[in-house]
C-alpha cells in the first residue's frame, strides 16, 4: 500500500509499527477495506486465513501453568490458531516472530509491558519429607534452582534462611540443582529434597497431595 501510494504510513521499530500522520488520516478507510477483503477471503477459503497467535513463555510455564489455562482462551477465541513456544529470556523480538511474551522480571523495558500477576516462593517437598520449621529444613536435602545469568533473579536458599531468621550454614550451598522450576518441582515430587517453588507452578501439585509446604 505504501509503495502504491508513495507515502509512508508506519514508523517501524523492531516488530512494532507506529502510524505516521498520513497513516492516522487513512486508517478509517483502509480498515474498512481490509475488513472487507478479510471477509471475502474467509468466505472463499474457510479456515485458510485464520490468524495465528504466537505466545512465548519460559519452558516451565509452558509445561504447566499456561497450558492448563489455554482451554478457556481457545473456547472464547476459537477463530485463532495458537503457537506456544518455550523460550529462555531474553527473547530477541527484533527477529523473532512473537506476539506475546510472558516472563518474570523486567527483561523488556523497551517494549510495552503489563503486570498480570505477582507470585510467591516457598519451600515444598513430598509429604514423606515434610518438616514444620526452618531449623529442621537445614537438615533436609535441598533442591536449588538456577535460572542462569539471563534469567530473572530467583531467590536462593541462603536468601530464604536469612529472611526467616535462621542460620543457612553449609546446607544453603549443598544438594541437587536444576536449571528450571519445572525440573526442581519434579525432583521434589520424587522425594529427593525440598525445593523453593513459585506458587503458580506448584498449586496443582499441592492440591493433588503430591507436594506439601515444608515450613
Amino acid at each position: 500500500v505504501e509503495e502504491q501510494m508513495g507515502r509512508q504510513l508506519f514508523h517501524r521499530i523492531n516488530r512494532r509499527a507506529v502510524l505516521t500522520e498520513a497513516g492516522v488520516e487513512m486508517l478509517p478507510r483502509l480498515s474498512m477495506a481490509f475488513r472487507e477483503i478479510g471477509s471475502v477471503a474467509r468466505d472463499v477459503s474457510g479456515d485458510a486465513f485464520r490468524p495465528r497467535l504466537v505466545i512465548s513463555v519460559p519452558p516451565s510455564m509452558a509445561m504447566g501453568w499456561l497450558s492448563e489455562r489455554l482451554a478457556g482462551f481457545v473456547a472464547s477465541h476459537g477463530a485463532a490458531d495458537i503457537s506456544l513456544r518455550g523460550d529462555d529470556d531474553p527473547v530477541p523480538f527484533d527477529h523473532e516472530l512473537v506476539d506475546i511474551r510472558l516472563s518474570y522480571g523486567p527483561h523488556y523495558r523497551e517494549h510495552p509491558t503489563e503486570e498480570i500477576a505477582r507470585d510467591a516462593v516457598y519451600p515444598v517437598c513430598a509429604p514423606t519429607l515434610a518438616s514444620t520449621n526452618s531449623e529442621n529444613l537445614a537438615g533436609l536435602p535441598l533442591i536449588h534452582t538456577d535460572w542462569g545469568p539471563t534469567g530473572a533473579s530467583f531467590p536462593s536458599w541462603r536468601n530464604w534462611f536469612e529472611a526467616s531468621g535462621s542460620e543457612p550454614g553449609r546446607a544453603a550451598q549443598r544438594g541437587l540443582s536444576a536449571n528450571s522450576s519445572r525440573a526442581a518441582l519434579d525432583l521434589a515430587i520424587s522425594g529427593l529434597g525440598v525445593a523453593l517453588a513459585q506458587g503458580i507452578y506448584c498449586a496443582q501439585a499441592l492440591e493433588d497431595g503430591k507436594l506439601v509446604r515444608a515450613a
